[in-house]
């Protein structure tokens, strides 16, 4: 899931204040006044969406909002902690072969979906079954593709799907080939475990075994989810859970300020204002996202070829005064694509320093004393433009011309992705907390173009190390490889990293044990509590 699809979706739908005020109204009727803030609170108000959900069909929710709802309703056989951390869900533990191929999954026996059926293991067999078979139009099947047989069933081939239910409690999967980080990608939306009967309306009316049940979904306007009292790993503590939709983000804060919203969102250009207030300040909360900005860089394209070329972009570019200026210092400047929350982060490793000599250098003994000129891509969304116009300014002091192209996101990305572009700026946000998914994705050969590597960056060693990586089982030494996989392709310069971000949230001080989470299905609200 990327950023990029809030963004416009952010602008897509601007309902007025007045109907928002009058929605509230409505919302919070029933579950708090503004000004009842000594008594007990049964309701925690978040205000973090800016859209409606595509759908509460895991098979479907490729957004965030959809993944944040599907992470309420339901459970995979993993899940993540906010901190980003794997840990069993349905599953109560899980052993792998030597070889790495076959995952032997142990389900916890008494678990129920919210309609008191009892999890099964045929339920994860027909669950995935049902993702994979083209007819279910799923939005995301990829997931489950290191399975033996997903590949084949996701295009319609009749295969046997390499998982097993020798009993009612134990799930068998055997997978293609070794990969370490497999036990993640079935904590995602679209891994989660259904009922047997799944019908034409299941988006309205899921059904799943999560810790929290479906009671309203009032579109672009609110989800209402009621506790699930029976849930195996202790009920939520709270009864109420509402996912308010918000797209203002002043309407927000209005109604942060007012007391009728438990957590927000702080947009950036509002960043400056909220920490240099004593009474806003203290209600802050921060930590690292998932999250790189970067200047895709194609590799293949004339003097981009050198990579003295690409070092002399690094070179060029203010990044600790752009990170300042642009997102008012919520981050911080990035020397490779592994974010500091990850292992295979290298916190010894500095970015390229801003040296303009240096650039134009590095520029005539690549053969171009007189500089060259250059195409940078950008979507037309806020913030890209003015990102792309300083990126501009920065380059032209190294002789480096640039022209700005702007189009929608779309097709921005795909022209990228056809290797059309000199250069485009834009950001990636994980799907998983894991290094493999920014070193994979954005720098592997096997991802040029439509797999996401749209810097066409192809590197033997690079790739050798990111394979044995992904097959390691042993985490310290798949962390030394992700390590020096980031460093090579750092030196490579086979994108230019710009920044890390931060997430930044105000909270309500009765709201007790909230964490920021790193990934977007990471805080399901089993942990948190409201006080006085």
């Amino acid at each position: 899931m990327t950023p990029a699809s809030l963004s416009t979706t952010r602008l897509r739908t601007i309902t007025t204040t007045v109907t928002l005020m009058a929605a509230l109204a409505l919302v919070v009727q029933g579950c708090r006044r503004a000004d009842d803030r000594n008594t007990t609170r049964h309701t925690l108000v978040d205000s973090r969406d800016w859209y409606d959900p595509r759908s509460l069909d895991p098979a479907k929710a490729t957004d965030v909002p959809s993944g944040r709802a599907v992470a309420y309703l339901f459970d995979g056989l993993t899940r993540f902690t906010p901190a980003g951390e794997v840990e069993p869900a349905l599953a109560r533990s899980w052993d792998v072969s030597p070889d790495g191929l076959r995952y032997t999954f142990h389900l916890r026996d008494s678990v129920q979906f919210h309609d008191g059926t009892l999890l099964r293991a045929r339920h994860v067999s027909q669950s995935f079954q049902r993702l994979l078979r083209p007819a279910t139009q799923a939005g995301t099947t990829w997931p489950l593709f290191p399975i033996a047989g997903a590949r084949a069933m996701a295009a319609g081939r009749n295969v046997e799907l390499g998982v097993d239910t020798p009993d009612d409690t134990t799930v068998v999967i055997t997978l293609e080939q070794p990969l370490a980080i497999f036990p993640k990608l079935l904590a995602m939306p679209a891994a989660a475990i259904l009922p047997d009967h799944v019908g034409v309306d299941f988006s309205e009316k899921p059904i799943g075994t999560g810790p929290w049940k479906l009671v309203q979904w009032k579109h672009d306007d609110y989800l209402k989810f009621a506790r699930n009292t029976a849930y195996y790993s202790g009920a939520p503590a709270f009864d109420t859970l509402l996912a308010r939709i918000i797209p203002e983000p002043s309407t927000a804060v209005a109604e942060f300020e007012a007391g009728t919203v438990d957590i927000l969102y702080i947009p950036e250009e509002q960043t400056k204002s909220w920490e240099n207030t004593d009474e806003r300040r203290a209600n802050l909360v921060s930590a690292p996202a998932l999250r790189l900005w970067y200047i895709g860089v194609n590799t293949t394209r004339g003097p981009l070829k050198d990579v003295r070329v690409r070092q002399a972009l690094a070179h060029a570019i203010d990044a600790p005064t752009l990170l300042a200026q642009l997102l008012a210092g919520r981050g911080s400047v990035a020397a490779g694509v592994i974010p500091p929350s990850l292992d295979g982060f290298d916190s010894a490793r500095k970015p390229l320093a801003y040296d303009t000599l240096a650039a134009r250098r590095l520029l005539a003994e690549a053969g171009y004393p007189n500089g060259i000129d250059l195409e940078l891509w950008s979507s037309q969304t806020s913030p890209w433009p003015r990102l792309a116009q300083t990126l501009q300014a920065y380059l032209g002091g190294a002789n480096i011309r640039l022209k700005l192209v702007q189009r929608d996101a779309s097709a921005m990305r795909a022209a990228a992705r056809a290797g059309q572009t000199d250069l485009v700026v834009k950001d990636w946000y994980a799907d998983y907390p894991d290094a493999e998914n920014f070193l994979y994705p954005l720098l592997h050969t096997a991802n040029k173009g439509a797999g996401g590597n749209v810097s066409f960056f192809s590197n033997p060693t690079f790739d050798r190390l990111v394979d044995e990586a992904r097959r390691e089982a042993d985490g310290q030494r798949r962390t030394a490889l992700y390590r020096s996989a980031d460093s090579l392709a750092y030196n490579e310069m086979g994108l230019v990293p710009l920044f890390f971000y931060n997430e930044m949230y105000a909270v309500q001080p009765w709201v007790k044990g909230f964490e920021v989470p790193v990934i977007f299905n990471g805080q399901r609200w089993t942990k948190v509590s409201l006080g006085q």
